[in-house]
Formats: structure tokens, C-alpha cells, sequence
């Protein structure tokens, strides 16, 4: 495996970091996304956004924007989403998790809250992602963590699998797995890791990047999970990497299998190579 360097896209941090009188607050969220409509505020459903900010509203008496790392779709899973918000609440930065949980639904945790260093910024600073996607291959599906992977009843290869996902890796043009939503300036992303791994009944995919397209992980996982089944051959990934044609790729895989594991920040290398076993 090459050398993993985590490098910041250089966005631009708006100038506003804190406002006056404010601190910045930085979250690491984790949620079940089975009843949202996805992390952003939307007029279809409760989202995850809405939800920590009406408890921070409950919390502080403050309305505060969180701005989150991604965006995540309806019934997209979180362990790692990294979030922040600007406050004068003064509550400790490390006590705050303990004091948002309180009031949270059972749904959403934080998992870690510290003072955002200067420039930090959620979105803007993070320089990677780490997705997994969970398959239950049985013949039955399960009843305990079915809301956590998509059942597939017949038997996977998951070798198969693995050596086409090693494919992704490198620097390509991913046209051909954004989905047809997608408003991206650029198709073009950098897939350090791809792996496909069995444990027990669940194969689960995992893929580190440096950004991903909308749905880009979802077709990933329905082309692999087709081609673990004998339906489809890895030179179909070759060819939509050649010439974008989202024909070439399989179905996408439904949402309750994919999972946000991390947000990556400059210098967090170890952090990120940690899923892979590396």
C-alpha cells in the first residue's frame, strides 16, 4: 500500500471565525438515520441538523447554525460526522457532549465535543471520509441490525469483490457513479483505499477518499455486490472509469447499509488507515 497523506483542499475558511463574543464548538456526531431525512434541514422530514440545533436552542436559549462535515441521505447512517456551531454558551467545550446528550434523542449522540481550532471549520477543513457498507448475506434476513445493512440471500464472492473495489483506488474521474442529483464542479476524486472484507454473514465494503460524489459509494457498493454474485464482471468498473457511462455500473444499493465512519482532518493519517487494519 502507498504512503497515506491527508492533504486540505485549501477552501477557503469564511471570514467570520468566531463572530464576536463567541466561541467555536467542534462535535464528533453519531446517529442513526433510520427516521431522518438525512443530516441537512429539509421541509420533507426531521433531519439531523434541525434536530441538534433545536437542542442546542433547548440547551443555550440560542438559535445556532451547525454546519456538519457532509451531507448524508435519507436513512444514511453517522459514527463520525464531525460538526461545529459558534456560542457564547459557557459550558465547557469538553462538557458539552454530556450536556447536548441530555437532551438529545436517543437517535443522536455526540460522541466527543472540544474548542475548534483557529480557522476550523467542519466542512471546509476536512480533507477525507472514511463510508463503509454492510451486506447481511444469509438466506434469511436478519431481525436484529437489518436498519444497518441490505440483505443480499444469495452467496457473495467476496474476493471477487475486493479485487474489483481495489480498482477504485487512485485519482479518476468518477462521473459514472454520481448519481443524476449530483451538482459537483468536478467529477474527479482520489480513492486512497477500497476493501472488501467477510465477517461471518456480513461482507462489508470500505473506502477512504478524499471526497465522494452523491451516491458515489451506493453504486460503488451495487456494482461490487453484482459482481459478488456473478451478475456483472469488474471490467464494467474499468469502462465507466474510461468513458463515465453510468450504464456500465450496477444498481445503487439501498441507504440503510451505508455508514459515515469518520471525517478526516490534516495530520489524522493514522486515524484513517486504523479501518483498514493498517
Amino acid at each position: 500500500m502507498a504512503e497515506l497523506r491527508l492533504l486540505p483542499k485549501h477552501r477557503p475558511v469564511p471570514a467570520d471565525y468566531p463572530p464576536e463574543g463567541k466561541r467555536r464548538f467542534r462535535l464528533t456526531v453519531e446517529f442513526d438515520g433510520t427516521a431522518y431525512c438525512g443530516w441537512q434541514r429539509q421541509l420533507n422530514g426531521p433531519s439531523v441538523q434541525q434536530t441538534l440545533e433545536e437542542a442546542l436552542l433547548r440547551l443555550t436559549g440560542e438559535e445556532t447554525a451547525v454546519i456538519g462535515s457532509s451531507r448524508t441521505d435519507a436513512g444514511v447512517h453517522a459514527r463520525g460526522l464531525v460538526a461545529h456551531f459558534d456560542s457564547t454558551a459557557r459550558i465547557p467545550a469538553e462538557k458539552m457532549a454530556f450536556a447536548l446528550n441530555s437532551v438529545l434523542p436517543d437517535d443522536v449522540r455526540i460522541r466527543g465535543s472540544a474548542p475548534a481550532p483557529a480557522g476550523f471549520h467542519a466542512r471546509y477543513s476536512a480533507c477525507g471520509k472514511v463510508y463503509s457498507y454492510r451486506f447481511w448475506n444469509a438466506r434469511h434476513a436478519c431481525a436484529i441490525g437489518r436498519q444497518y445493512t441490505a440483505h443480499v440471500p444469495v452467496p457473495m464472492d467476496e474476493g471477487a469483490m475486493d479485487r474489483a473495489a481495489r480498482l477504485l483506488e487512485g485519482v479518476h474521474d468518477f462521473a459514472a457513479f454520481a448519481a443524476s442529483g449530483s451538482v459537483a464542479r468536478s467529477t474527479v476524486r482520489t480513492v486512497y483505499r477500497a476493501q472488501v472484507r467477510r465477517r461471518g454473514d456480513t461482507v462489508e465494503l470500505l473506502m477512504l477518499g478524499d471526497g465522494f460524489l452523491y451516491n458515489m459509494v451506493r453504486i460503488a457498493a451495487g456494482t461490487l455486490c453484482e459482481i459478488g454474485t456473478g451478475k456483472r464482471t469488474q471490467e464494467g468498473i474499468l469502462r465507466a472509469l474510461e468513458t463515465g457511462d453510468r450504464l456500465q455500473l450496477g444498481v445503487t444499493a439501498p441507504a440503510c447499509g451505508l455508514t459515515l465512519e469518520a471525517a478526516l482532518y490534516e495530520g489524522e493519517e493514522e486515524k484513517a488507515l486504523s479501518f483498514f487494519g493498517e
